[in-house]
């Protein structure tokens, strides 16, 4: 999870830095972004076990803050092969990952 966050926020960092003009800061809206990316990481049932959020079976974000990471990503993703080799391997080789599922609880 930790190294999740860290891929998020990069990647808003440079559409960020790329898009708005930025430079050490990121605009309001792109703060607005990250800081929702973070709290559905934390809240994410799977935790440890997720694979990218784009794979997985489960939605969590709002439609609005889901297309706005879908640009984000549609920009940084093949950027941050460039910028940051290392995080990019390791989100390709967590996006191999078989999306988990939840468990249903059974019924007595």
């Amino acid at each position: 999870m930790k190294r999740e966050k860290e891929t998020i926020d990069y990647m808003v960092e440079l559409y960020c830095r790329k898009h708005h003009g930025t430079h050490g800061e990121l605009c309001s809206e792109c703060l607005e972004f990250k800081e929702y990316a973070h709290l559905r990481l934390n809240k994410c049932p799977f935790q440890e076990k997720k694979s990218t959020c784009g794979k997985c079976l489960i939605h969590c974000y709002k439609p609005d803050m889901r297309e706005k990471a879908r640009v984000v990503m549609k920009y940084s993703g093949p950027r941050l092969l460039l910028y940051h080799p290392m995080l990019a391997l390791h989100h390709l080789w967590d996006g191999r990952r078989k999306p988990p599922t939840l468990d249903k609880p059974t019924k007595p």
